[in-house]
């Protein structure tokens, strides 16, 4: 299983499955992430947290435990 958090930096991917429950995973696709979108890997931190990421347009910073929540395919 890959997640967002393992994608290298330049790198778009495609979002198969969110994990995590409740309040959580709402936050998550609040933020527009959410089944079959597509995101792009900006940046990650000198300490892998946060990573930036544009999705639908825009750019987000994710922490590494949210990243790890959003499993994805190349």
């Amino acid at each position: 299983m890959n997640t967002l958090r393992d994608v290298k930096i330049g790198s778009t991917v495609k979002v198969v499955k969110l994990h995590g429950e409740g309040a959580v995973k709402r936050r998550i696709m609040d933020m527009g992430i959410t089944r079959g979108v597509e995101i792009h890997v900006r940046k990650v931190a000198p300490l892998g947290d946060p990573v930036e990421v544009t999705v639908r347009g825009y750019e987000l910073s994710l922490r590494k435990a949210d990243a790890e929540m959003v499993e994805v395919t190349p």
